[in-house]
């Protein structure tokens, strides 16, 4: 038997990690209504995701470092901070950009050929010292699924799957990052119904 193309439920699932997860109009959880993830980690276990498309302006880079003692210098490098997920709100994750090549040292999740994310209080040092990768973003919270429980949501019309994480992940423009998501697959944004796929 093939499997389902998205979802593998017949057979093994596919791998969607370094893909993107664009919320159907239909979308359950209001939490994720109009939303761009990155999906960070996908297996059999489950699946982590960072949201792309929610800025935190409440909750600017130097206050943050304030928090956690780390003291800013004048060429501090000021990343925007996000709003990653529902789960574990107090943790940060910093999504950059790596050599294609080269060892990952501990606390980094390579998530393609040339992006990653870190979480440790390193990276933010290095940030606050005006070092650091270039570019970069910081997310607090993350979006998290348990076993089979994304390949539901997805079976369910929640999710659309898709390319073109690069050209989302680092734009600070969010207002309409949800219908460039779209464009980006193909898909007139008007065009879609939450009750698509339902008979």
């Amino acid at each position: 038997m093939t499997p389902t193309p998205q979802t593998g439920l017949d057979g093994p699932p596919q791998n969607l990690t370094g893909k993107i997860l664009i919320a159907m109009p239909g979308m359950a959880d209001p939490r994720f209504e109009r939303s761009v993830v990155l999906v960070c980690a996908h297996s059999d276990e489950g699946a982590m995701g960072l949201v792309l498309n929610r800025p935190l302006p409440e909750i600017g880079f130097d206050e943050l470092l304030d928090q956690l003692g780390i003291e800013a210098a004048d060429d501090a490098r000021r990343i925007e901070v996000r709003f990653g997920g529902p789960v574990e709100p107090g943790r940060g994750f910093v999504l950059h950009r790596v050599a294609a090549h080269g060892e990952d040292p501990e606390g980094r999740l390579r998530i393609g050929q040339a992006l990653a994310m870190t979480t440790t209080r390193d990276i933010l040092m290095e940030l606050a010292q005006g070092q650091g990768p270039d570019p970069a973003v910081l997310a607090l919270g993350y979006a998290g699924w348990g076993p089979g429980q994304l390949e539901g949501e997805m079976l369910a019309n929640g999710w659309l799957t898709g390319e073109g994480a690069d050209e989302l992940i680092f734009d600070a423009s969010h207002d309409d990052k949800w219908q460039r998501a779209l464009r980006i697959q193909g898909i007139d944004p008007s065009l879609l119904s939450g009750e698509a796929g339902h008979a």
